[in-house]
């Protein structure tokens, strides 16, 4: 994993706008239409090969395929695994509970017939296996090829899988005794993706929103002990699935979930911390933009805290349509070096993804470049003040 040296790297959290007809493809088979497979394949290789390209053109360093193939950023398993089938029931987040105002305006936000609905994902009804690696196999030799296009006009890529604990939190246990063993069901088959995506040569990213978001979803009327609990059995999951991967080679995405609220029941880092940064990954990635934790960054003042790895905080918010202005993008980055100690250890990213499942977008397409094209542009000043 490249660091920053003469300059601030920049990069983004995974999921970004799919084009409508590929939507609309990625919707019907969601929901058990017939969709054909030849036209699916072409469909996500024209769109990925754009997506790259409109990375690169931003200014970003460390580009992904936009996950533009799957479905959302974790429900697409069930088709690379055994075990999965029905229909979840998904607790609403506390926040929307809190306050029914902002759970009916998300409801206006996402109402669409072509969206995946993350509420509604599969649920586990059998054994849990990983049976189909095609899919995952050929999604990075994809990666590779399109890459090869661009004639190395990009420092370093990545491609996202899921954490074994936001499976099994949103994807509803309905076949394990206990929440313990489907996690660790789902980490052993993970394991096969995790492998394929580092011995392609490229950065694996775990996308783990489940250890801050879960506090407030499935936990969210239980004692935070027993969710912190939860947190280290998902924490020990994810180790054994990294065994053999070197941890240069992974970044951790930690999120509250990716959807405008309140989100003022959200756990905070500091108490989270402790058990999250056991995972073996050489960087993480954190909100740190959003209102309800850009003061965070002040923890990294201690040095101990975030140790020997490297930070990618999210200096872009990913659920409202304001564009950062290129100053405040510097800002962030600056009080955040600040505080760490060392810009060479800081790559600017994004608080999550754009469009984390099909359809589910919060902010407008054209909206999105902007931003990210601010983060780039920000970077580079930052880049002037903190290197010289």
């Amino acid at each position: 994993m490249q660091s920053s040296t003469d300059r601030i790297l920049t990069t983004h959290a995974g999921s970004l706008p799919r084009p409508k007809s590929l939507i609309a493809l990625l919707t019907a088979g969601y929901s058990g239409k017939p969709v054909d497979e030849t036209t699916l394949a072409q469909s996500v290789e024209q769109a990925t090969r754009a997506i790259i390209a409109r990375q690169i053109e931003a200014g970003l360093d460390i580009v992904n395929n936009g996950e533009l193939g799957r479905e959302s950023f974790f429900t697409y398993v069930q088709h690379r695994m055994t075990g999965f089938g029905g229909t979840s029931t998904r607790p609403i987040m506390a926040d929307l509970i809190r306050y029914p105002g902002s759970l009916e305006r998300r409801r206006q936000t996402m109402a669409t017939e072509e969206r995946v609905d993350l509420l509604k994902a599969p649920k586990a009804i059998a054994e849990v296996s990983y049976v189909n690696a095609a899919p995952i196999q050929g999604e990075c030799r994809q990666l590779q090829d399109l890459l090869a296009e661009t004639q190395g006009r990009f420092s370093e890529a990545f491609i996202s899988s899921p954490s074994p604990g936001i499976i099994a939190a949103a994807m509803q246990n309905d076949y394990y005794d206990e929440l313990e063993d489907y996690v660790n069901a789902v980490a052993a088959a993970l394991r096969t993706e995790y492998a394929t995506i580092a011995e392609s040569g490229f950065l694996l990213q775990i996308d783990a929103p489940d250890l801050a978001l879960e506090r407030h979803t499935l936990f969210q009327d239980k004692p935070l002990a027993e969710f912190l609990a939860f947190v280290r059995v998902v924490v020990a999951a994810i180790n054994r699935a990294l065994e053999g991967i070197p941890k240069e080679q992974v970044r951790l995405h930690v999120c509250w979930g990716n959807y405008e609220g309140p989100h003022d029941c959200d756990v905070p880092l500091e108490d989270i911390w402790p058990d999250v940064s056991k995972i073996n990954a050489g960087a993480l990635m954190l909100s740190t933009a959003n209102p309800r934790h850009a003061h965070e960054y002040r923890l990294f003042e201690d040095p101990d805290f975030l140790g020997d790895r490297l930070l990618i905080p999210g200096v872009i918010e990913t659920t409202t349509n304001y564009i950062e202005h290129p100053e405040v993008v510097a800002d962030r980055i600056e009080r955040i070096a600040k505080a760490v100690g060392d810009p060479h250890r800081i790559i600017a990213g994004t608080d999550c993804g754009f469009e984390t499942a099909a359809g589910s977008k919060m902010v407008i397409e054209e909206v999105v470049w902007a931003k990210l094209r601010s983060l780039a542009e920000g970077a580079r000043i930052a880049s002037q003040r903190l290197f010289g």
